[in-house]
């Protein structure tokens, strides 16, 4: 049983390719972000794939300096073995995954000597059936086009300010291909857009919502929700098979709504942060 790294994506991906198809909606994380590392490669990157004595793989994670290990679902000798083979270990802040493999590496990376803190619990959901709200708001949906870009990039700084992300990083390189690939999607009244929400591409048959955003002062009107349905409704009519997305367990609002629209629970995600 061993950890095999490399740099190179398309290395990963074929060789976690019978892995992640057995359990998509789980492995989201991976398949998204290695997606669009294929699409526009990044510097710094470490892809990993457990295999077992028999030579199936039953685990995999990608890691991006600077920012924290994302791991899929493995086992928990798999999760401890990695603290060992990570190259850049000495130089992780924090970790994210389902909980039980996030903290078994936090406890295995941090020993006696360190701790980590919780500082956010998501849950998975996926798509069963979908229902829109009925009645759905004032407004319609609408695919973004390029003359919207900036007010797209204005709200994904806002989004991410809400989250408690870096709020000066340019979004511009993320929004252009999802508006391009036709991937964003607006409500809109008569007054101009009023809430977006995005999906990813379609690998291995799962696509994810993300991000969902309405202003603060546009809120509490049904656009969230009416911009995801239409979003959901986009997905599954390009070929999806699932359609996923992640809540943030300390909104009760939000999951409420997505569960309203047809959402149901997979599992539950951590980020961890280690001190």
């Amino acid at each position: 049983m061993s950890w095999h790294i490399t740099d190179d994506v398309d290395a990963f991906r074929a060789a976690a390719h019978e892995h992640f198809a057995a359990d998509p909606a789980r492995n989201t994380v991976l398949l998204t972000l290695s997606e669009g590392a294929r699409r526009r490669p990044v510097e710094s990157a470490r892809y990993g794939w457990w295999t077992e004595a028999d030579g199936r793989v039953t685990g995999a994670f990608l890691f991006t300096l600077p920012h924290e290990p994302a791991l899929g679902p493995m086992p928990a000798a798999a999760a401890r073995a990695l603290v060992h083979a990570l190259p850049d270990a000495a130089e992780v802040t924090g970790v994210r995954g389902e909980e039980e493999t996030a903290e078994v590496f936090a406890r295995e990376l941090c020993g006696g000597d360190r701790a980590w803190t919780t500082t956010r619990r998501m849950r998975l959901y996926r798509l069963g059936t979908l229902t829109p709200p009925d009645p759905a708001p004032p407004g319609r949906p609408r695919t973004a086009a390029a003359a919207d870009i900036p007010l797209a990039v204005s709200w994904m700084r806002d989004f991410a300010r809400d989250i408690g992300e870096d709020a000066d990083v340019d979004h511009t390189p993320n929004i252009e291909p999802r508006v391009a690939e036709g991937r964003l999607h607006f409500w809109e009244t008569g007054e101009g857009p009023v809430s977006m929400a995005s999906i990813s591409p379609i690998v291995a048959g799962q696509a994810r919502v993300s991000p969902v955003y309405t202003p603060a002062e546009l809120r509490g009107r049904g656009y969230a929700g009416a911009v995801t349905g239409a979003v959901s409704r986009a997905a599954l009519d390009a070929g999806a098979e699932q359609v996923l997305l992640f809540t943030d367990l300390a909104n009760p609002t939000s999951n409420a709504l997505y569960q309203r629209l047809g959402y149901r629970p997979v599992t539950d995600h951590v980020g961890l942060t280690l001190s």
